[in-house]
Order: C-alpha cells, then sequence, then structure tokens
C-alpha cells in the first residue's frame, strides 16, 4: 500500500477572507475555486495542493462525535513555506494588515530566519529562509 500526500485542506470558518487572503495578500495561483465558492485549490508549485474547505461542510461529512476535542490557545497545524526574503514578505503581510505572530528573527539553533503570522481563520503561518541567505 502506498500513501501520497496530495492535498493540506485548511478547514476555515471564514471562507472569502481566506480566499481572498492567500490569493490576494500571499499571491496564490489558484486551480479551483473562486472567493464564493465552498472549496478551492491553490497552485503551491509541486505536487500538493493547498485546498481551503468550509469548515461546517466538512462537518457534516465527519460527525462531531468523531472529533476530538480541540483547546482554543493550542496550533493544531502551521502551514511552513520558504521564502527568498523573510523581511519582504514580513513588510507586505504588514502592509496588507496580516495578523502578525512574531516578527523577523534569526533562529541560529535552526539555521534559518523566521517569521510567524495567521491567516483570517486564525492559522498558524511560518515563513522562512536559511541562515547565510538574503533576508
Amino acid at each position: 500500500m502506498m500513501l501520497q500526500l496530495t492535498h493540506i485542506r485548511l478547514l476555515v470558518s471564514n471562507f472569502k477572507d481566506c480566499f481572498l487572503f492567500y490569493r490576494d495578500v500571499l499571491g496564490f495561483q489558484i486551480d479551483w475555486g473562486d472567493e464564493n465558492s465552498w472549496y478551492a485549490e491553490l497552485h503551491t508549485g509541486d505536487n500538493v495542493k493547498l485546498a481551503l474547505f468550509r469548515k461546517e461542510l466538512m462537518a457534516e461529512a465527519v460527525p462531531s462525535a468523531y472529533q476530538p476535542s480541540a483547546i482554543e490557545c493550542h496550533n493544531k497545524v502551521a502551514l511552513v513555506f520558504a521564502v527568498d526574503n523573510v523581511d519582504e514578505l514580513y513588510q507586505h503581510l504588514k502592509e496588507h494588515n496580516a495578523i502578525i505572530v512574531t516578527q523577523p528573527q534569526d533562529r541560529p539553533a535552526w539555521g534559518l530566519r523566521t517569521a510567524h503570522f495567521r491567516d483570517p481563520d486564525g492559522n498558524l503561518i511560518e515563513i522562512f529562509s536559511n541562515l547565510g541567505t538574503v533576508g
């Protein structure tokens, strides 16, 4: 049996704002869907799709009796993106009123420069570049 990761699907409460954020602020091209649909697939540049799906529609498919309880203050997932310049994208995100979590900082133990922010639905996103490269 072979398992192949094909999608990372974010289950979001505010589909339209999340769609516009990923398309307009982060600049992802859309493979399927639009801001008025209930599902969208974003082109990530490789074989794995980033998908957005209205949370309540997934709840219809997977009854809540089968879902673990969630502690709202803990992150359950983080999307991590390699970028050419952390500081440049961080400034772009600030200018578009993104929810900033951490400012750009070098993390020598990781060998990375990182910054963190949230999408309109509260999902944690990390951007990074390798130390020794630009930004």
